[in-house]
This record gives C-alpha cells, structure tokens and sequence, in this order.
C-alpha cells in the first residue's frame, strides 16, 4: 500500500546535485544505493560498529531490487518515479513528469538525461560515490560510519567521506527487524537536505538486457550540438 503523502507529486524537475544526490545512496541503500557482499580491511574491522556491519552485510545479500521512490528537495520540493538496481554496478532511476529524467549507470559511466531538454551528462562510474555503494564489495572502513543510532522503530547510520562524497553526509534510516532500507537524506556541503524515501520495492528480480544501457553515440551527438 503506498503512503496517502506520496499522492501531491508536483512535476518538479530536480537540480543536477539532487540526480546525483538521489543516485548517491539509492545504491548504498538499495546500495548503499547503494546495493553487496561487503568485506571490510581486516586492519580497521574493528572500527566498524556491529550494526553497521550487520545492515551491510544484509544489503550485500541484495543482488537486484526494483521499486518506487519519492524525493523531497530543500524547499519541500517533490517528485518521484522509479529505480532499478542491479549488482555490481547498475542502477537506473526514472523521474515521473513531463521533465523526463533518468539517471542510469551502466557498470562504467553514470549519465544523467534529460530528454526534454535533450541534454546527456557523462561521468565515469568511478568518479561518483556509486562506485562505492554499487561494488559486489562495499567497504565502510575508514572511519566512513561516523554515527549510528539504534530505537525501537528504526535504525539510523550517518556516512562521510571527503574523498568519497566530498562535504556531503548521507544518513540513512533502516527497519531494524529486517534491515531494509526506508529511507536516505543527503545533506549537501551548504547544509541542504534531499531524502528519497522507497517503496513497493521487490528484490531479486530480473530485468531487460537494455534496462541499464546507455546510449554513447547518442550522448556525443548531444553534446556536439550543444558546443
């Protein structure tokens, strides 16, 4: 059944940082996004708190997981959709609305579409955090997990990373029974919050062999035209 405050989605079309922001955890959540067996360095396994390790090591046993999401940027701004994920690598998120935009990672590069507006941003996989959240093996060594917060109803887990998610921080709210993911926010380097909450989310699903494709000739095309 899906949540009586998903029912206002406004067509908003988000910002370039909220896309990323949104692919950020999905795959640490669904990942993260962000999404694998997770082994940590055995020189700082120690430094990572039992629960942390506990939810990653549930959230590594996901392989592939599909459902809805709704996004609610700084001013109260909303929108939602779809995402897709599949291990190692791949994710894709469909934003409802005349805007059209996706956000798809393909295992190498993660491009950001906007088919209205017939732009294609391209950035290697690598250079993103979902290289990290979307890995068969997510390494929270580091001193990455700066908090974690235990109640009855939830779980709560704050990573950072300068080298990783530059001046953001991602906090993450997880069921503490199952361990499944409800819920991300990631607070930008000004101190702005875009959460993304889940739902109707299946794992273990299959998908189309072009769900995660990205179309190169396409993003070239684009961005010749546009010089």
């Amino acid at each position: 059944m899906k949540n009586s405050s998903f029912a206002t989605i406004s067509d908003f079309a988000p910002t370039r940082r909220q896309l990323l922001g949104l692919g950020l955890v999905l795959a640490g959540a669904a990942a993260i996004n962000v999404v694998p067996g997770i082994q940590l360095l055995a020189s700082a396994q120690a430094a990572v708190p039992p629960t942390a390790q506990k939810i990653a090591d549930h959230f590594s046993s996901v392989k592939s997981m599909t459902g809805e999401f709704v996004q609610f940027g700084p001013k109260g701004e909303q929108t939602g959709g779809k995402f897709f994920l599949e291990r190692p690598g791949k994710i894709r998120f469909n934003y409802d609305g005349t805007s059209n935009f996706r956000v798809i990672s393909d295992g190498k590069s993660v491009v950001i579409l906007n088919k209205r507006l017939k732009t294609s941003d391209l950035y290697p996989l690598s250079k993103t955090p979902l290289k990290l959240l979307l890995d068969n093996k997510i390494d929270l060594s580091g001193g990455r997990v700066k908090s974690v917060k235990e109640e009855n109803d939830v779980t709560t887990i704050q990573l950072a990373d300068k080298s990783v998610f530059g001046s953001s921080k991602i906090t993450m709210m997880f069921d503490p029974k199952t361990y499944e993911l409800r819920q991300w926010t990631i607070t930008d380097a000004q101190g702005k919050d875009t959460t993304v909450m889940i739902f109707n989310v299946r794992e273990g699903v299959s998908f189309a062999p072009d769900t995660f494709a990205i179309d190169y000739t396409a993003n070239r095309e684009l961005n010749t035209k546009s010089r």
